[in-house]
């Protein structure tokens, strides 16, 4: 089965909010298999415009995973949270 692989983009809203998500976000991924790839900052755009400045990348044994990841009480239970802290592009790829 592929990997899948969870990739964020946002823009922080609040500094404060957005450090209380990370701090608890982990916590709901591991359950599912999930690990932190990296967590990044833009340093330059080559080509378009991206207005998202920071990345997460999340690998988890495969989609379903993800999916069910995402649709965990616990990772739902902190979406309210996350959108206090920051605008989040989400989107899952498999290799």
């Amino acid at each position: 089965m592929p990997e899948a692989y969870v990739v964020g983009q946002m823009m922080v809203k609040n500094s404060e909010k957005w450090a209380q998500y990370r701090g608890q976000v982990l916590a709901t991924v591991q359950p599912f298999g999930g690990e932190l790839v990296f967590r990044g900052q833009q340093v330059q755009t080559f080509s378009g415009v991206n207005p998202h400045p920071d990345i997460v990348v999340i690998r988890f044994p495969s989609a379903d995973d993800a999916q069910a990841w995402h649709g965990s009480a616990a990772y739902q239970a902190l979406i309210p949270l996350r959108q206090e802290a920051a605008d989040v592009v989400l989107t899952t790829y498999s290799t």
